[in-house]
């Protein structure tokens, strides 16, 4: 496994120990039980996987690089490198510019840019629209592009299932970078259609059918398929790939929905010649973190914590599924625990923040809580959550002597 030259502050004495300790005593990844750490005075289940990924460790990595590598020039993202503030103000600080917004919004025009200056491709990747323009003006993008491996894995698969004549189908979230730039390059070989969850998905079941008529298919899909798509001759056969940071159980019972449509239209024996297998396009560290908060799920807390960016996709379905069980905090730092009555919690579903009283005080003699985080969130953030809770609560044992006893 690549070991990642990234600054020294996102790295924690504590997380680093935990998931060292797991990494050594379960290599491949087979036991997705929660890590118990136990003060005394306060319980904390950590997930078996959580935090920076491959893709976001690289994408920072090539950051700083670029950082270093070019003193005196003018250094430019396109959007946010990742969904995380604290990530996304570091940079700032070292001088970066955002180009977009993350809904692609324009901040800098295209035309104040030069060949001279340095341009990062984030994470998430970008459109082949945006990449042309950056050519056009003579920017290298290569040299710094940070897309996720595994996004361009996506890509790649389905640039061979448009070229076979395949219609790809993008489970994503429409104005998402990554699906925005899923999309822009799928457009490339092939009709592409986005859709957000199982309800668009049967509706597109219905439209497959013929249940639907082909202007009811594109009111209900307006803005989210390519130019020029077929609803006569374009839903016969497909390929469903989608945004690596979807609930990968949910894109899933998509596909396999979709595979009942096709049976249920062309037959089984034909089912090969109408929809692809396409269950390898889904993200290694996705699955994992999301198979490891399944696992904290089996434990019993009074509460659970996620630690990560309010935008961020793949932290807020963490969220989801925690919340089918426990009460659940969404907080983007320590800063968001204000005192031992009262965090600060955003609400995915309202997406506002609320304000929560008596939080640790409510909870049982000794509290028991649930932490995890996102794919963007620095390990150091989750330490400093650890810290400030023992701030409040107090400790029994210390963090090297709990460290030093994990089992």
């Amino acid at each position: 496994m690549k070991q990642f030259e990234i600054p020294a502050f996102y790295k924690s004495p504590i997380i680093s120990k935990v998931k060292s300790f797991r990494k050594e005593s379960d290599p491949r990844k087979k036991d997705f039980t929660p890590t118990l750490l136990d003060f005394g005075l306060v319980r904390f289940y950590i997930a078996r996987h959580f935090g920076f990924c491959y893709g976001v460790e690289n994408a920072i990595e090539i950051s700083y690089k670029a950082i270093s590598e070019n003193p005196g020039k003018r250094i430019f993202l396109i959007s946010e490198m990742i969904h995380n503030p604290a990530v996304n103000a570091d940079l700032l600080d070292n001088g970066i510019r955002f180009l977009q917004d993350t809904n692609g919004t324009q901040i800098i025009p295209w035309s104040e840019l030069s060949s001279e200056d340095v341009v990062l491709i984030p994470a998430f990747g970008t459109t082949v629209a945006i990449e042309n323009t950056l050519q056009q003006i003579g920017v290298n993008i290569e040299r710094y592009n940070t897309t996720c491996p595994f996004v361009e894995k996506v890509w790649n698969r389905s640039e061979k299932l448009g070229k076979d004549q395949h219609t790809i189908i993008i489970h994503g979230k429409y104005n998402h970078e990554e699906t925005r730039a899923t999309f822009s390059h799928s457009a490339q070989n092939s009709p592409a259609l986005i859709v957000k969850d199982m309800v668009e998905a049967k509706f597109l079941g219905e439209a497959i059918l013929g249940h639907c008529t082909a202007a009811d298919f594109h009111h209900f899909f307006d803005g989210k398929y390519t130019a020029n798509f077929s609803f006569e001759n374009d839903l016969s056969k497909i390929g469903v790939v989608n945004q690596t940071t979807m609930l990968a159980t949910e894109t899933q019972e998509i596909t396999d929905y979709l595979r009942d449509v096709m049976i249920q239209k062309f037959g089984e024996s034909e089912l090969k010649n109408h929809i692809a297998d396409t269950r390898d396009t889904l993200c290694y560290a996705t699955n994992d973190n999301q198979s490891a908060t399944y696992g904290l799920m089996e434990v019993d807390a009074d509460f659970a914590i996620v630690v990560g960016g309010h935008n961020s996709s793949n932290t807020t379905h963490l969220v989801e599924l925690l919340e089918q069980k426990f009460t659940t905090y969404f907080i983007e730092s320590e800063n968001e625990l204000l005192n031992s009555n009262e965090i600060h919690s955003f609400n995915i579903h309202t997406k506002l923040t609320n304000s929560h009283t008596d939080f640790l005080s409510s909870a049982s003699k000794v509290p028991t809580i649930i932490l995890t985080s996102g794919a963007s969130c620095p390990d150091a953030v989750v330490d400093r959550v650890i810290q400030r809770i023992l701030e409040f609560t107090g400790s029994e044992r210390s963090i090297a002597d709990v460290l030093a006893n994990l089992h």
